[in-house]
């Protein structure tokens, strides 16, 4: 079974047993989770989208903190002596897809 499910503005597709890299989501290693916001399912034989979606998305999250590649951010004014630089990584959580039910 598959299905598109939304998770803090995002879009993922998801299948049971899939590792994701999501933004940050409270909660301790181990702690299990559940996603209601499904947009699409497909199990084979029929596609369910929009309102006739009745499925939700149980998960496990494996790591609680990872932290993503740097960006910067580099601001510059030719002849001016402006310069400005800003970084940062972004935080991620993995988690693991136990059922979608």
């Amino acid at each position: 079974m598959l299905a598109v499910v939304k998770i803090a503005g995002q879009q993922f597709k998801v299948k049971a047993g899939d590792n994701l890299y999501v933004p940050h989501i409270e909660g301790k290693a181990g702690d299990s989770i559940e996603f209601t916001d499904v947009l699409l399912t497909d199990n084979g034989s029929s596609i369910n989208s929009g309102s006739s979606v009745k499925a939700v998305v149980k998960a496990e999250i494996v790591n609680d903190l990872i932290k993503g590649e740097k960006v910067i951010a580099f601001k510059m004014k030719r002849r001016k002596g402006f310069r400005k630089k800003h970084g940062h990584r972004t935080q991620y959580t993995q988690i693991k897809v136990t059922a979608i039910a």
